[in-house]
Parts: structure tokens; sequence; C-alpha cells
């Protein structure tokens, strides 16, 4: 697909991981984008985790069939269009048993240059997945339960609907930016992701200044007059 970004993907990415979720959420709520944080329950394997990246999206589904070898073909497919810098976005339906990604598919994907995955749902292999390197993992639980029969895909690279904190859900559409961190996973929309990056580079460079100003015993009110943040 064709991305709106007029900055490279792996340059906002890195930009990006430099961040952190309060500040880029604070500049999403002055923009009216208030309701863009994932549930809280969707946490990275360990606390150091950072995702940025533009959303590869797959949809899933809990209705049970027996898959033929052909349809789990099919499935795999869809993971050849993972692309450089994208993070994979998955809804896992409100699934809460079984595990709708693993170390295999995360080397799998890793290898064509995808930057992490989130999941609304579960992952297997964690004790693997933390030996990989670079692979950020961010989900609501861990399983071993195998998802074949009980749970699979049926579409990818379209709008999906995570479980949101401040909403219910959270749409999240192929492209749209991910921001992951120790604190949440925020969704960006990509038509002001790059404005967001911007914006929120400055207000580290406030923030910055204002904690050097406290540390030298500066007070309250100074601060505030001169900065207007704290």
């Amino acid at each position: 697909m064709k991305l709106p970004y007029k900055l490279p993907l792996a340059d906002m990415s890195e930009r990006y991981r430099r961040l952190y979720s309060a500040s880029i959420y604070d500049i999403l709520d002055e923009k009216g984008y208030s309701d863009q944080t994932l549930s809280l329950n969707i946490k990275p394997l360990t606390t150091d985790m950072v995702v940025s990246g533009p959303a590869f999206t797959l949809m899933g589904t809990r209705n049970p069939i027996e898959e033929k070898d052909e349809m789990v073909r099919e499935d795999f497919r869809r993971f050849e269009e993972i692309y450089e810098h994208s993070v994979v976005v998955i809804d896992g339906e409100g699934d809460d048993q079984v595990g709708h990604w693993g170390e295999l598919l995360s080397t799998a994907a890793q290898a064509r240059g995808a930057a992490g995955v989130v999941i609304d749902g579960g992952t297997r292999d964690s004790s693997l997945l933390l030996k990989m390197q670079k692979w950020p993992v961010f989900c609501r639980y861990t399983t071993p339960i195998e998802s074949k029969g009980r749970w699979r895909l049926v579409a990818h690279q379209t709008k999906i609907s995570l479980s949101g904190t401040l909403s219910r859900y959270v749409n999240v559409r192929p492209g749209d930016w991910i921001f992951g961190d120790m604190d949440a996973v925020i969704v960006i929309p990509m038509e002001i992701a790059e404005d967001v990056l911007i914006a929120a580079e400055a207000v580290r460079e406030t923030e910055n200044q204002v904690r050097a100003e406290f540390r030298n015993g500066g007070s309250y009110d100074d601060i505030w007059e001169k900065y207007g943040r704290l």
C-alpha cells in the first residue's frame, strides 16, 4: 500500500522511539484525539520494549472450523506482504485463551523487516520471543494453547478495532502509526503522525529544560511562568 508519510519510515521510527507515550498522548489530546490509547492490559513482555511503525493489520475470528491445508497456506501468504518498519497489529476478536502469534511467525516477520507486534490477544513461545534481538512484543496475555480449530485469520490490511481505554474500541487502519512503551500502546492517525512527532519532540525539549531548572533549584512558579508546562 502507498503510505502518506513524507519522512522516511526508518527516520520516523527511530525518532518516535526516543519519545514516550505520555508526551505523545498529550499532543493527541490537545489535537482532539483523546481516545487513541489501547487497553492498558496490552503490555510489553518486558518493560524496556518500545515499538514504533505503521500498522500492518490482521483480523481474526473465533468461529471454529476445520482448516484445510490450502486455507493454512493462504493465511501464511498474508504474511508475505509485511513490509519494512511495519508493526504487525492483530485483532484477536476478544479471545482470551489461544495464542494468536508466536516465535516462528515473529522470526518470519522480522526477516521481512517488521519492527514488532501488538496483539489484542495472546502470544505463545514467550521464552523464545525474549531471546530475539530488537523484537518488541505487546499482548494481553501469554498462553501455550494452539489457535488451530479455535481461532483463525480472516483478513489482512483492513481496518480493525482493538480494545481501548477511554473508549471501548480504538480503530486501527493499515498505515496508522503505532507507538508503544511500558505505559501504553497508542494509535496515531496517519494523517497527523508526522505533526505529532514534531510536536512531541518539542515537548521533550521543553521538559528537558524544565527538568534541568528543577535540578538547579528553580521554583515552581518561575518555571511555570517561563515554560507553561510542568
